[in-house]
């Protein structure tokens, strides 16, 4: 099939691929006065005596924005608000049919971080949660821990965490095929932007204490000159021994190697210098550092990449409906570093040890399984580190998601035969 084409068809004349539907019966004038006026003004009075209640009477309660300034879209680079439109509105689709999410698209019309912030801030009343989208780097840095702190609802930026989270549990799942562990496992990381720097940080949360970042510069190391404040705050945490030189240098004997970078930079005679059962990520998108066939045939034992056509997709796909679905199920107020191990723990956790081999470390974005046991361990990590605003029972949080995605898979069926 050709994508491109099947995208502008699915598209064309239709206005978009998301639009707004009623919860309630909207039939006679009795509906009218009691979805508008007169009856509309009670839940404002309700609300107005606490204004938490508009996450129960209001949509606020289920929906997210997702946010961008077409800085930095796909592969596609900087191509303004208006062309990153459609990848906000399948990102919401995406929210919606695989985590049950009301999520509305917004592209910002500003480059200036400053602008974006306070505009985001704005929004806060309306929404449940930010979901940051497709900024560039470094800027993304300065949004996301700025919004963080001023706002008191979760903001999280997938194409950072979402990707870290889907890595972790990929390595997860990869070291437990292989009989390795991830807390010595010697791990190298290619790629030290925004994604590659959030999946060293996760991965050293996670218990890795043996994690080398590396760049363009080469090897990432504490008191390294040129580094960015978010390098440096890596390498202070990583490449304990301080080693240095390229990627090849780097990687021999390595146990993982990881890339979030560039096409075709993971050579046969790279892949070969690692340790016996070796396990490679290759992340870059659309085109990977290897492909999945090169990589195997190079020696890997484990092999993942971003892509679809071939085993261990490595997709965020899998993270950020259920993060955000157990966020939301308990008001919490931040997604924190808890609450992001729990998720990776969750999605490989439901790979047992029989079914777990080389091709299948990783769940399929399909399993519907997966964002409702990403909810439930998600709500529990926030309940247990202060950030939900509500407890509830995590199990229950499991089974509405199931039940509620389950009905949401049923009505898209018989919508489009």
């Amino acid at each position: 099939m050709n994508f491109d084409e099947a995208a502008m068809k699915v598209r064309r004349g239709k206005k978009g691929i998301i639009e707004t539907m009623p919860r309630a019966v909207l039939k006679t004038r009795n509906d009218l006065s009691t979805l508008y006026t007169p009856g509309v003004a009670q839940p404002c009075r309700e609300i107005v005596k606490n204004k938490d209640l508009s996450f129960d009477l209001t949509c606020r309660g289920n929906m997210i924005a997702v946010v961008s300034d077409g800085t930095r879209v796909l592969g596609l680079g900087d191509i303004g608000p208006e062309a990153a439109m459609p990848v906000m509105e399948g990102k919401s689709v995406l929210f919606k049919v695989f985590g049950g999410v009301n999520a509305v698209p917004i592209c910002l019309d500003t480059k200036d971080p400053k602008k974006f912030i306070e505009t985001v801030k704005l929004l806060q009343p309306s929404f449940a949660g930010i979901n940051l989208e497709d900024i560039a780097s470094p800027k993304c840095y300065e949004i996301e821990n700025t919004l963080k702190k001023e706002m008191d609802i979760p903001v999280f930026h997938d194409d950072q965490h979402g990707t870290a989270i889907a890595a972790l549990s990929g390595a997860i799942g990869a070291f437990r095929c292989v009989g390795k562990d991830l807390k010595t496992a010697k791990i190298v990381i290619n790629g030290a932007g925004a994604a590659g720097a959030s999946i060293g940080r996760l991965l050293v949360r996670a218990g890795a204490q043996n994690v080398t970042m590396v760049d363009r510069c080469g090897a990432l190391y504490e008191g390294m000159d040129g580094l960015n404040p978010v390098q440096a705050e890596l390498a202070a945490v990583t490449n304990r021994d301080k080693v240095q030189g390229t990627l090849a240098d780097v990687v021999k004997g390595a146990d993982m190697l990881l890339g979030v970078s560039a096409p075709h930079i993971f050579t046969k005679e790279i892949i070969q210098s690692m340790n016996h059962d070796a396990i490679v990520f290759a992340m870059a998108n659309p085109i990977p550092e290897t492909d999945y066939d090169s990589a195997k045939a190079a020696g890997a034992r484990v092999v993942g990449t971003g892509r679809s056509d071939s085993p261990n997709q490595i997709n965020n796909v899998l993270v950020f409906p259920g993060i955000f679905r157990g966020a939301l199920a308990v008001r919490a107020r931040h997604i924190n570093e808890d609450m992001k191990v729990a998720a990776a723990y969750a999605i490989a956790g439901l790979i047992s040890d029989d079914e777990l081999n080389d091709e299948y470390v990783i769940p399929d974005a399909f399993d519907q399984r997966v964002a409702p046991a990403v909810a439930a361990a998600v709500a529990k990590a926030a309940m247990e580190t202060g950030s939900a605003r509500i407890q509830r029972n995590p199990e229950d949080i499991r089974h509405e998601a199931a039940e509620q995605i389950a009905a949401l898979h049923d009505m898209i069926d018989k919508l489009h035969g």
